[in-house]
């Protein structure tokens, strides 16, 4: 692993970094729900993993209403997670074994049982407890319309009434009302929590919902329209900064002021956006001033096709470039189909509707699935840049997308009159082991059901088996960090159509075939590949490999 005591303020230009989504890692407690002393005993599962680095999805307290991203205390650790000597102990197991550590932040709200949000609601319209948030009389003869047209991510208007007559802005669901930016003390409260998890050893933040934090709340407050859509389709329908809640150019003074806190480290602390924008807007959040880094959710979003697929990466490695950053990769996380799934949907699913049908309208080849994910795994792996790796890929564990209604926790399912179905099929809880009542997850049963299927894809069914999923990240985690200098790639002229081909220093070759049938192998030396070693002079289908 790298060396923890090298203080060195780039180590994550290149590292790879491992998704933990807590609720679902391991439960050491019994209780049907994972918790930090579950993490902490499956840490060495990443230390011979090969990764870099744990990032912690929300272990705050709250009441799940958005899976932990509902915040009542920003600086502590839900009950039943467990403590903060719990999160040490944690920390602590982390950097022995040359793991760091990063933490999701949640700034754009707070849980609706929040101490501000409570003292809001008893204070009473005008109160200095609502400047906090952002509070507003309604539209209408008696103030019963929504005071603007702004739609929740999640579905419907992104406004609640509450009793006295106002109206609150919740852009997620209703139990996480936003926050106001404007206000000094919701700033110096987040500077606050930061330089809390900082001193207690956490090495960098992910920073949810980064584009959200500043709003136009002028008066009066303006409809969007069209541009009331999520996400960057929304933001393409406006000049660049100028929609009213997401993506304004005045978010941008609020990270500055972050990065002094950052900066007051030795080595600095890091911090990546979730920033769902346009590629061109991403860098500036990347900027070394700033964040230092974004995701890139264009590669996610890529279908699978060669052509696409060189498009976003060369414009991603620019992006980073202008910004003097490093380029981000990721297949999964704990919002999205998980991509062994994903991958073989056909062009243009809707993958909602996927979902509602319980994974039967289109069925899936998990097989070709698997196949894909294995080399679209190696290909994120040779980029120039960061990898962040949702926890199960190294199972190539597939989409859970039969879960029945009643089991459901995403409150999409809900807000949404049972249209979407959420994202509980990639929250399905890890199998380790494969036998017991959850897969090893715990003595228990799991919070959310695991099908009979993930006996075959646990760890233990495939830590030491020639050929799996598994050992094909562990080897190519290690063999990555033997191979890894620079940040640059340099395309193979004259490829064939439908392969990806480049050169990385010091000297070694990606190719990936993304087409239905074989094409010839360049020579060299194969170094790793997704599909058993080719033979002869072919690459198969759907298969990647790294050339000495």
């Amino acid at each position: 692993m790298a060396d923890l005591s090298s203080r060195n303020p780039d180590w994550w230009r290149q590292a790879v970094i491992y998704q933990v989504y807590p609720r679902s890692f391991a439960d050491a407690d019994g209780d049907g729900l994972g918790d930090l002393r579950g993490v902490t005993q499956r840490l060495n599962h990443l230390a011979t993993l090969g990764v870099d680095a744990l990032w912690l999805s929300p272990f705050y307290p709250s009441e799940l209403a958005d899976g932990g991203y509902d915040i009542a205390d920003h600086r502590d650790v839900d009950p039943r997670l467990g403590t903060l000597d719990d999160f040490d102990a944690m920390v602590a197991e982390a950097h022995r074994l040359g793991l760091k550590v990063i933490v999701d932040i949640v700034p754009n709200h707070t849980s609706h049982q929040h101490p501000w949000f409570r003292e809001a609601l008893r204070a009473g319209p005008g109160s200095a407890a609502r400047d906090r948030y952002v509070f507003r009389p309604g539209r209408g003869a008696r103030g019963e319309l929504p005071p603007t047209d702004w739609q929740s991510v999640f579905g419907g208007s992104a406004w609640r009434r509450v009793p006295d007559g106002q109206w609150y802005l919740h852009l997620f669901a209703p139990e996480q009302p936003d926050l106001s930016w404007d206000h000094e003390e919701v700033r110096a409260d987040f500077r606050t929590t930061l330089r809390f998890w900082s001193d207690r050893g956490v090495d960098g933040f992910r920073v949810d919902v980064a584009h959200g934090l500043a709003k136009d709340l002028t008066e009066p407050l303006r409809d969007v329209g069209d541009a009331g859509a999520t996400g960057e389709e929304a933001l393409l329908r406006v000049p660049p900064g100028s929609h009213p809640y997401w993506d304004r150019d005045e978010v941008h003074e609020i990270y500055r002021d972050w990065r002094k806190v950052f900066d007051a480290y030795t080595p600095p602390r890091t911090a990546v956006a979730e920033a769902w924008v346009p590629d061109s807007r991403r860098a500036l959040y990347a900027r070394p001033d700033e964040l230092g880094q974004a995701f890139n959710f264009e590669y996610l979003q890529a279908r699978w096709d060669a052509a696409q697929l060189r498009g976003v990466i060369a414009s991603s490695l620019a992006a980073a470039r202008t910004a003097g950053a490093s380029a981000t990769w990721v297949l999964s996380n704990h919002d999205v189909v998980r991509h062994a799934s994903r991958l073989v949907l056909p062009p243009g699913t809707d993958a909602d509707a996927w979902l509602l049908s319980g994974g039967r309208a289109p069925r899936i080849d998990r097989e070709a699935g698997l196949r894909r994910a294995r080399a679209a795994t190696l290909l994120m792996l040779a980029l120039p840049g960061s990898s962040y790796v949702y926890q199960g890929e190294e199972l190539g564990l597939p989409e859970v997308a039969d879960l029945p209604a009643e089991v459901l926790q995403d409150p999409i399912w809900e807000q949404t009159g049972h249209v979407r179905k959420g994202r509980d099929g990639c929250r399905v809880p890890l199998p380790w082991t494969t036998a017991g009542p959850s897969y090893g997850f715990g003595p228990g049963a799991a919070w959310l059901p695991q099908p009979e299927s993930f006996a075959s894809y646990a760890v233990e069914a495939q830590s030491g088996a020639e050929g799996s999923t598994l050992e094909l990240y562990r080897t190519a985690l290690r063999l990555r960090r033997k191979l890894l200098e620079g940040e640059t790639l340099a395309w193979t002229p004259h490829a064939p159509e439908g392969v990806l081909d480049f050169t990385r220093a010091p000297g070694w070759r990606c190719v990936t075939n993304l087409t239905a049938e074989p094409v010839p192998l360049p020579p060299g030396e194969v170094l790793l590949a997704s599909t058993p070693p080719p033979t002869a002079g072919t690459l198969p289908p759907d298969t990647t490999v790294w050339l000495g």
